[in-house]
């Protein structure tokens, strides 16, 4: 039977989108989703040829409404609905009995344009509400998003043995007969437990704890099995193998590289690994491939499609690895254009106030330091101030370790402003920071010039400038009428240097005339939050500072929109922090060592271990840790606490007691915060520190030292993995922060380095950070690209576009100029 095409809601939809002026707005979930599905259900039953060129002409595979031009959607509708009214000479006819045929296996002709791939898992057969919710606990909302949620590291099952060659310990494969499958119990759990053999010979499997094997599997079926051997009583036994049927089609579980995906609660290895499987065989094929022929064939990178499935499940390690490598040149191309992008917008637009310098300040304030610079100090200095005379505003990042002395350049810089009639300010990430800050420039600008006055939040410097040069501390801490004279004498020009934490952005926070912008451990603030300081002012130079140290090529990558300093010495006599890895048989050594170190007046941190699940649980685990700690560790000391869970205020309340010495020993989740200085403090003990990554264990370690009192850093762990143990083997032997970068790069491979999320980059998945020949490759391809075409507007970069408008939660015609 033949029914006259029904284009009825297509017109409507096309009408409706009109009136709304062509802004993607007729239906929801856009246009390019409804006629991916309209085209899918409806282009294999068009009979009319002329009807079906036409058509086909219009709705080209790479057609993409969201991305066309106002003036090309409407160009684009009118012939549309041009072709829907005009009437055909041979009507367009439709077979329902092939209708329901293409409805059932829509799934496997599904059209993968760039949004439907972004439509929801629920519209994959087989994901309901319940699996997609704990799939959103790994991130995983869109099909896009199932493609790229890549393994953590595959099995090597591709080794086939027979029952008589397997060796015991190593990851093999065998294909054979099932003999007998049975259920038995042992310690009160029920296990499946199966006899299997080949031509040469017979073996047990056992499932323990996994009843559910046996309903599965039966006898008399020949499977592929995977996994590790043990020997018990002279004879091989698979312990918890994986299996699958031998005639099941093509492998997933065994005989192959296999796949071990991150889970959450309610998830399983098998289950995940099918669907994605499924999910790859019918939307990898048709990804629209985002970088230039020419730019791959000249780096030899494999196709998108091929290096999506090959990452997954691949062919062997070589294909493994040569996904990887494309998977990662496009995050670290897009990252690179994306900050380069973001510095020459900068530099185009925002034209800064080029200060004069005044070298005989700097004479006299170098001249006024109870201490002499190191070299790397007075280079850094000379790029700062070169930065701030000329007409485009400062952009820089300033790396140093800590104690390498980036307070001192932070203030040499905050004085040339105060010379040249700006104000500076200073953005600590907390109130005792922000508070520590302010003591420390009073005391090094008190050897400058004359105190005149101090209080609590400000203080009155002379013989400085021709005038007095007013700090001032802007915290949530000050209130009532002290903040609300601070913030008018900031208005009126009365400030000159304003030092403090969030509430320097604060709405009702008004600069009179901001010329630089100091933000301090820039990791541990937003783009936003940093974008809201100087906003504050007429495009102020900025200068943010981290004590976190980043490898050079790293730096460029993550940080290519801003010019890099580093101080790459420590000052003369820095003592080194002894660093020992206790085991558990020495932990009483451990808790006897702290003890003599508080007889001696001295104090200690003890940080918990690192808990994953959240926020509550972590602080949970630390409240039952400061209980045990209390009474029957340390019962006659003075211990106090720190969490996640506490309010800003709380903790650094917790934090000033402690740095008063009101109590002895200080227990934290890893929240203790960076940059706090507690001279007195001389123990670092850290448990579970195998689960800590390089970097973040020299921060904790950073935290002593800071006093005359030779300082020690404690290493618990139990039973450290392989790499827990190099980790705890470097950070023993290691002080230097930037070589102990290298090495955490290494290590920890993919994903965040530190903080990615918060500095506003997006994250990385396949890139290994330490990988320098990629991110070279990539750097220099996109500088290239940067040159010939920055807009993107060439059509072979029309899909490279889109991919970083969609990276960078951009419009896509910031980057095509449409």
């Amino acid at each position: 039977m033949e029914l006259p095409l029904d284009t009825s809601r297509l017109q409507q939809i096309l009408e409706q989108e009109r009136k709304l002026g062509y802004s993607d707005k007729a239906v929801i979930g856009g246009l390019d989703l409804f006629l991916s599905n309209w085209w899918m259900q409806y282009s294999t039953n068009i009979r009319n040829p002329v009807s079906l060129k036409q058509f086909k002409k219009l709705l080209p595979p790479t057609f993409s409404y969201i991305s066309a031009t106002p003036d090309k959607r409407q160009a684009w509708t009118a012939s549309l609905l041009k072709l829907l009214e005009t009437p055909q000479d041979n009507p367009v006819s439709i077979d329902t009995t092939s209708t329901t045929k293409v409805r059932r296996t829509a799934p496997k002709q599904t059209s993968c344009s760039a949004d439907s791939i972004t439509a929801p898992i629920t519209s994959v057969k087989g994901i309901a509400s319940t699996l997609s919710e704990r799939f959103a606990k790994l991130g995983v909302h869109t099909i896009r998003d199932l493609l790229y949620y890549f393994p953590n590291r595959h099995l090597d099952y591709s080794h086939l043995q027979t029952i008589s060659t397997i060796i015991e310990s190593k990851e093999q494969t065998i294909i054979a007969n099932i003999w007998e499958v049975r259920l038995t119990t042992a310690g009160g759990k029920r296990h499946t437990e199966a006899t299997l053999g080949d031509e040469s010979g017979n073996m047990r499997a056992i499932w323990f704890n996994n009843p559910y094997v046996a309903r599965q599997m039966k006898a008399g079926v020949r499977v592929i099995m995977s996994g590790r051997i043990k020997i018990f009583s002279g004879r091989p036994v698979f312990e918890s193998p994986e299996w699958e049927l031998y005639d099941e089609g093509e492998l997933i579980h065994t005989g192959r590289l296999v796949p071990l995906y991150p889970l959450t609660s309610g998830l399983y290895q098998r289950q995940v690994r099918k669907l994605i499987k499924s999910i790859i065989d019918t939307f990898a094929p048709q990804i629209p491939e985002i970088m230039p022929a020419d730019i791959l064939q000249k780096r030899n990178l494999v196709s998108l499609p091929d290096a999506i499935s090959q990452a997954h499940f691949p062919q062997d390690f070589p294909s493994k690895e040569r996904a990887r490598v494309r998977l990662a040149f496009d995050e670290l191309m897009l990252l690179q254009i994306g900050v380069m992008a973001k510095k020459r917008k900068w530099q185009k637009d925002q034209l800064g106030l080029p200060f004069k310098i005044n070298k005989t300040l700097l004479k006299h304030f170098l001249a006024s330091l109870p201490f002499t610079l190191t070299k790397s100090q007075h280079r850094v200095i000379s790029e700062i101030y070169s930065d701030l005379s000329n007409p485009t505003a400062m952009s820089r990042l300033l790396q140093g370790e800590v104690g390498s002395g980036k307070t001192i350049v932070a203030l040499s810089a905050l004085l040339m402003t105060a010379a040249n009639d700006c104000q500076g300010a200073l953005m600590a990430p907390t109130e005792i920071l922000a508070r520590q800050h302010f003591l420390s420039v009073c005391k090094l600008l008190g050897n400058l010039g004359h105190l005149e006055s101090q209080d609590a939040s400000s203080a009155v410097f002379s013989e400085i400038f021709d005038k007095p040069l007013t700090v001032a501390l802007l915290i949530s801490d000050i209130k009532g009428t002290a903040k609300k004279e601070l913030k008018n004498r900031l208005s009126n020009s009365e400030i000159d240097i304003a030092i403090g934490t969030h509430a320097l952005i604060q709405k009702e926070v008004c600069f009179a005339k901001l010329g630089l912008v100091v933000v301090d451990e820039q990791h541990r603030f937003g783009v936003e939050q940093r974008s809201a300081l100087r906003q504050k002012g007429f495009n102020p130079h900025m200068l943010v500072m981290t004590a976190t140290p980043i490898p050079r090529t790293l730096a460029l990558t993550l940080y290519g929109d801003l010019d890099l300093s580093v101080i790459d010495e420590l000052p003369p006599g820095r003592q080194e922090i002894k660093t020992k890895w206790f085991s558990p048989a020495q932990r009483e050594l451990a808790y006897r060592f702290i003890n003599k170190e508080i007889s001696a007046r001295r104090q200690a941190f003890i940080i918990c271990p690192l808990v994953e699940e959240s926020d509550a649980v972590q602080a949970k685990a630390a409240i039952a840790e400061y209980e045990r700690l209390s009474t029957q560790v340390f019962p006659n000391l003075r211990l106090s606490l720190l969490h996640g869970r506490m309010s800003a205020t709380e903790k650094d309340h917790i934090m000033e007691a402690f740095n008063r010495h009101e109590s002895d020993i200080l227990v934290s989740t890893p929240v203790v915060e960076v940059g706090v200085d507690v001279p007195n403090a001389t123990v670092m003990m850290i448990e579970s520190a195998d689960r800590f990554g390089l970097s973040q264990l020299h921060q904790f370690r950073g935290r002593v030292g800071r006093g005359q009192f030779q300082s020690y850093c404690m290493l618990m762990s139990e039973n450290p993995s392989d790499i827990g143990r190099m980790r705890l083997d470097i950070i023993e032997t290691t002080q230097d922060g930037f070589k102990l970068a290298d090495e955490d790069l290494k290590l920890r491979g993919p994903g965040e380095f530190f903080g990615t999320r918060q500095s506003g980059i997006p994250d990385l998945r396949m890139a290994k950070l330490s990988d320098t020949s990629i991110l070279e490759m990539a750097r220099t391809e996109a500088m290239l690209l940067f040159e010939t075409d920055p807009d993107l507007k060439a059509a072979k970069h029309r899909q490279l576009a889109i991919e970083l408008a969609r990276v960078w939660g951009t419009k896509s015609s910031e980057w095509s100029g449409s």
